[in-house]
């Protein structure tokens, strides 16, 4: 399965990595390896996790406060976003519109 991240998506992603970086040394590392390891959770067995709002799935990163919200069209895993839980839900919805 190819796996593709939408231009924000990535921007967010890199992002957190700056963050974590600056806030401690390593913690960038191991924001990366948390979504990496997500990232490839979902490529094995992307139907695990459930629909939500009838058109996306996603998963929760263990050690970090973000989740990952994707879809699957064409055998393209799209992430959407890498998504900080307590932070404006949900600002990402608009962004299905382009894989769809």
């Amino acid at each position: 399965m190819t796996i593709r991240f939408i231009d924000e998506a990535l921007e967010e992603f890199l992002d957190a990595i700056s963050y974590y970086e600056e806030a401690g040394s390593g913690l960038g590392e191991r924001f990366q390896n948390e979504v990496d390891r997500c990232v490839s959770s979902i490529a094995a067995r992307p139907e695990i996790y459930r629909i939500r709002s009838g058109t996306h799935r996603r998963i929760n990163l263990r050690m970090f406060p973000y989740y990952i919200p994707y879809v699957i069209k064409n055998e393209i895993l799209w992430v959407l976003a890498v998504a900080h839980s307590s932070r404006r839900p949900s600002y990402w919805i608009s962004r299905r519109k382009p894989v769809d």
